[in-house]
């Protein structure tokens, strides 16, 4: 669809964008190419958040009746994200493609299936390239490595510490594996961890970006020399003050405008930094490139390939009054998320119990829960402290 045309289908069929676009001073009629759109401030998670609590359930973005879609999923702020009745959604066939998954390969999937879209949208991506998938999910390493021996699993997607413990647990087990292509995405891959993949027989390790909103937004080839970008979505490295396209080359804010009439995602801001490379690529694509992760603004951050914000943090210690202070700490070992919460108050096993479920429940991860003095945890200490390097 054109933009033109998508931006008026949008605005009279989705009152939250034609909020949007008034709030903007802009007319619908007159939104002709990407530089016209630039005028529309940048949305981001957050604002998908208030949005969607001010106006349930989709914030007045969608642009159908929901009964029209084929899945709805929730994903962590919360946010409800809608998936249209299309084949591959989520856009994935490319970047599978371009990791040499083709028709004939058994793949197993080790993203969630649990609410959040990475599982269902990968299941998707893998059908249209014509693999057969084995829906893993997280969980039961056991299980999975004995399956993936028994069928001769050969490719995977998934997070690429979760393949590691995969191998590792196979080894123990005395089983081989035949897993020779994979592709990650939701957490980075160090150049550390690509040369253990590769040492252990994963001959193809590649890494792609993308959101639980949307979808495939670049992607490695066979030179592994950044991220192409897909042709189905406008992608544009923005300042993250002004919210306004950068020259190639400059680190700014991934902005995306989705290409769906269904939804209305115009301008959504990643919160992820990168840059355009627009060198031709040693593949011989001619799709420009983002020069791969640069870091993130503002204080969300990914602990296992799931994102974890200070406001999440907050409502769940709010239920515990007598806890003044407290700091998640995440730390990284063998190419493995750590998470932590130190709480400044003396060793209670009733309390430390009730601490994990809260935050088991509300966070949907599983925390070690450690008791220490308040001189440990400053009364200024951020919510959360990264500690992890990616080497």
């Amino acid at each position: 669809m054109e933009l033109n045309v998508l931006i008026q289908h949008l605005a009279s069929r989705a009152p939250g964008f034609a909020k949007r676009l008034q709030d903007a001073n802009l007319d619908p009629n007159s939104i002709r190419t990407a530089d016209d759109l630039n005028a529309l401030p940048v949305i981001r998670k957050d604002h998908l958040v208030e949005f969607q609590k001010e106006s349930p359930p989709f914030g007045g973005f969608l642009a159908c009746p929901p009964g029209d879609l084929k899945r709805i999923f929730q994903s962590p702020g919360p946010i409800n994200d809608p998936e249209s009745n299309v084949p591959d959604y989520w856009r994935w066939k490319s970047a599978l493609e371009a990791a040499d998954f083709h028709p004939g390969d058994v793949a197993i999937n080790c993203f969630g299936y649990h609410l959040t879209p990475a599982g269902a949208m990968f299941e998707e991506g893998l059908w249209a390239v014509g693999c057969a998938v084995i829906p893993g999910g997280v969980g039961n390493q056991e299980q999975q490595v004995r399956v993936l021996h028994d069928l001769k699993v050969n490719a995977y997607v998934g997070l690429p510490s979760y393949l590691k413990a995969l191998i590792e647990k196979a080894a123990e087990l005395n089983l081989e594996l035949f897993i020779e292509k994979s592709f990650f995405t939701a957490e980075p891959l160090p150049p550390s961890l690509r040369t253990w993949l590769n040492e252990h027989g994963v001959k193809i390790a590649r890494q792609g970006f993308g959101t639980a909103e949307c979808g495939n937004l670049g992607y490695e080839c066979e030179a592994e020399s950044g991220w192409h970008i897909p042709g189905d979505a406008l992608i544009q490295i923005c300042d993250i003050n002004s919210g306004q396209p950068l020259p190639h080359g400059e680190v700014g804010e991934i902005v995306v405008t989705l290409f769906t009439p269904e939804y209305a995602l115009v301008r959504f801001g990643t919160g992820d930094l990168s840059a355009i490379n627009a060198e031709p690529c040693a593949c011989g694509r001619v799709s420009l490139r983002m020069t791969g992760w640069q870091g993130r603004i503002g204080d969300a951050v990914k602990v296992r390939g799931m994102f974890l914000h200070p406001r999440q943090l907050r409502d769940v210690m709010s239920r515990f009054p007598d806890l003044t202070r407290w700091q998640a700490v995440i730390t990284r070992a063998e190419h493995k998320d750590f998470f932590a919460v130190n709480i400044a108050a003396k060793d209670d096993a009733d309390l430390k119990k009730r601490l994990f479920a809260a935050i088991r429940d509300g966070l949907k991860f599983q925390a070690e829960i450690n008791f220490v003095s308040e001189e440990q945890i400053p009364p200024d200490a951020p919510p959360i402290k990264d500690e992890r390097t990616w080497e």
